[in-house]
């Protein structure tokens, strides 16, 4: 393998608070792999997956940009996180493409501006795909669309990030055809003068994240020149396993229950 070999890791449909300590793990193993002596180069792992109707703080984002009380975030069937990325208040939800590139920039570039243009320009042409043009705004992290016709400037795909020894966790939140009703109960990404939209919402086919994934995955390997392996469900919980401490055991097998027991998988 080479020093760019990405593990695509699907996991279904899973909750964040294991998926996350499921990232600090994979982010911990890489980090000891390289300051290993000599240094041990494992393959990087993308993990690809849905999570149910979440809400996620980043470490400086604004609580307030959450408009529901805790027994209306009940009553939505939510559930909230304030975490370590950057960045403010984002949604998760079924029908969002979600990805975490667990990457050792070392190997790719040691500069989180290119690694973050690069996220964009992989989702840039996965909607180019469906006939949507996707756009950068200044100053703004993520993937949008417009202005046009439909309107000012809308978020189809928010970013975030931590990054500790150019290990980097969190990642992307696509919008393939989530319900974007669930953006209304925050101020998306603190910013309150533009909307969300989707790829469903931009274009007239039916779209969903299975037929969507394969595509971004293809982008992913050309825009970070990697070699992509992608496994299914099943292959990945063994990858991952097989690879990480007896300590990731717990978060392993409650994201493997909830894959076994949550409709629809995505294929890669």
């Amino acid at each position: 393998m080479s020093d760019r070999s990405v593990i695509v890791c699907t996991l279904g449909r899973v909750p964040y608070e294991a998926t996350w300590t499921l990232q600090q793990h994979i982010q911990d193993a890489l980090i000891a792999a390289k300051r290993a002596t000599p240094p041990r180069i494992p393959p990087n792992v993308l993990l690809l997956l849905e999570h149910p109707h979440t809400y996620t703080l980043g470490k400086s984002g604004d609580a307030d940009h959450l408009l529901l009380s805790d027994e209306a975030l009940a009553a939505h069937g939510a559930t909230f996180h304030h975490i370590d990325r950057g960045g403010d208040i984002t949604y998760h939800g079924p029908g969002q493409l979600v990805g975490y590139p667990l990457f050792d920039l070392d190997r790719f570039a040691t500069d989180l501006g290119w690694y973050l243009r690069t996220l964009e320009e992989v989702i840039i042409r996965t909607c180019a795909d469906y006939e949507v043009t996707g756009t950068r705004v200044e100053g703004r992290t993520g993937t949008w669309v417009g202005p046009d016709a439909q309107g000012p400037e809308r978020k189809i795909c928010a970013m975030g990030l931590r990054c500790s020894r150019w290990v980097t966790m969190h990642g992307f939140a696509f919008n393939v055809d989530p319900e974007l009703d669930y953006f209304g109960h925050i101020v998306p990404c603190g910013i309150r003068d533009r909307g969300v939209t989707s790829l469903a919402q931009e274009q007239p086919r039916d779209v969903g994240v299975d037929a969507v994934a394969p595509m971004l995955l293809k982008h992913m390997a050309t825009c970070f020149e990697a070699d992509l392996l992608p496994l299914p469900p099943a292959e990945s919980y063994t990858y991952l396993r097989d690879w990480l401490p007896a300590d990731a055991e717990a978060p392993l097998d409650a994201l493997e229950q909830a894959t076994n027991t949550a409709p629809g998988q995505i294929s890669a």
